[in-house]
């Protein structure tokens, strides 16, 4: 069964990584893509500019929509973990997924140089979500309550990891974000 996937995130490199670099990266989901480079990548939306990068910014841009089947999610997976290395800070992938039924399912994928890095990019990622959420109810002080809450659940799983044994590090991690009903 084949679905509609959107993937969108905006990727800061490290200087020197070169584009030959970044394809042999994104590989696996190249070769899922059946393309042997970011040109050949086209999105099923004309405006959107699919797999690219901008050697002069030192940016990976994705904004890319494609039919998909089941083994893409391991190749994006693969592709964003070879990537990792090659990031200057660790950032969020937005992966949406559009069923045929209408519903959509968002995840949220972070890719980084490091396991750190990535913890520090999803804890900035929920500080913003709650505090969007808490907003648009509650003050500033009380909103900053639940923030300071928030910080020292990523401060002790944090600790936790550190105190477990060590596992390989990986450069990318996943979440799958809360379903938003459309009420109209």
């Amino acid at each position: 069964m084949r679905m509609e996937v959107h993937v969108h995130a905006d990727i800061p490199i490290l200087e020197g990584v070169s584009r030959k670099q970044i394809e042999q990266a994104l590989a696996p989901w190249l070769e899922y893509l059946d393309a042997d480079s970011l040109a050949e990548v086209k999105s099923l939306e004309a405006e959107e500019p699919g797999l690219r990068y901008d050697e002069k910014e030192l940016m990976l841009l994705l904004c890319w929509t494609g039919e998909i089947g089941r083994s893409f999610h391991g190749a994006l997976e693969a592709a964003l973990e070879n990537l990792g290395p090659y990031c200057y800070e660790a950032v969020e992938v937005d992966v949406t997924l559009y069923h045929d039924n209408g519903e959509q399912e968002s995840r949220l994928l972070f890719v980084g140089p490091t396991a750190q890095a990535i913890h520090e990019a999803q804890r900035r990622c929920m500080i913003e979500d709650v505090s969007a959420l808490l907003a648009r109810q509650f003050d500033k002080d009380r909103v900053a309550e639940v923030l300071a809450l928030v910080n020292g659940l990523f401060d002790r799983e944090w600790k936790e990891r550190a105190a477990q044994p060590v596992k390989p590090e990986r450069a990318f991690e996943t979440y799958t974000r809360p379903a938003r009903k459309h009420l109209h």
